[in-house]
């Protein structure tokens, strides 16, 4: 694992708390909730789950996986959710690396943007020994972009060996 800064790094402190935080999308006095408004591509959906392919991301084969229900974070899901989320999971992850030449698929679960349930599989290139754990977000934030046609084709093959599995 590496850094993808040069070193030395400068420690900052953290800024002062901010207490009520601001709403996020999808709280109330925040924006609206993108996922319910329906603003992302959807590639794959069930009766409980869709998957959406990234904007603005440096890994084809990225997807994001949403609650049908507008459930805030895994405490809040139905059980129904709850129960299934293993089971599509490991679906998405198997798609994922069928789909790329990937070492490992990465799932990180981010709450601090929306109140809407979404989780991320982030594909490890196969030999990055760089981007290895915590490294891969840090990486993919610095590559370069590819463009967010090349990401939906990419979803959609992800997708479509969902479909097949």
């Amino acid at each position: 694992m590496r850094l993808p800064y040069a070193e030395p790094l400068t420690v900052i402190d953290a800024g002062p708390a901010v207490v009520p935080e601001p709403p996020r999308r999808g709280e109330p006095g925040g924006p609206p909730c993108g996922i319910c408004a329906d603003d992302a591509p959807t590639v794959w959906s069930d009766e409980l789950w869709t998957l959406h392919p990234p904007r603005g991301c440096s890994l084809p084969g990225t997807v994001w996986l949403a609650s049908r229900e507008h459930a805030d974070s895994f405490a809040d899901l139905s059980p129904a959710a709850a129960e299934d989320f293993g089971r599509v999971a490991a679906k998405v992850e198997r798609a994922v690396l069928g789909w790329g030449d990937f070492a490992r698929v990465h799932l990180y679960r981010w709450g601090d943007g929306g109140a809407h349930f979404h989780v991320w599989f982030l594909p490890r290139p196969l030999g990055m020994l760089d981007a290895q754990g915590m490294m891969l977000p840090l990486w993919e934030d610095v590559l370069p972009n590819v463009t967010d046609d090349e990401l939906l084709a990419a979803a959609r093959g992800v997708a479509g060996l969902l479909a097949d599995d």
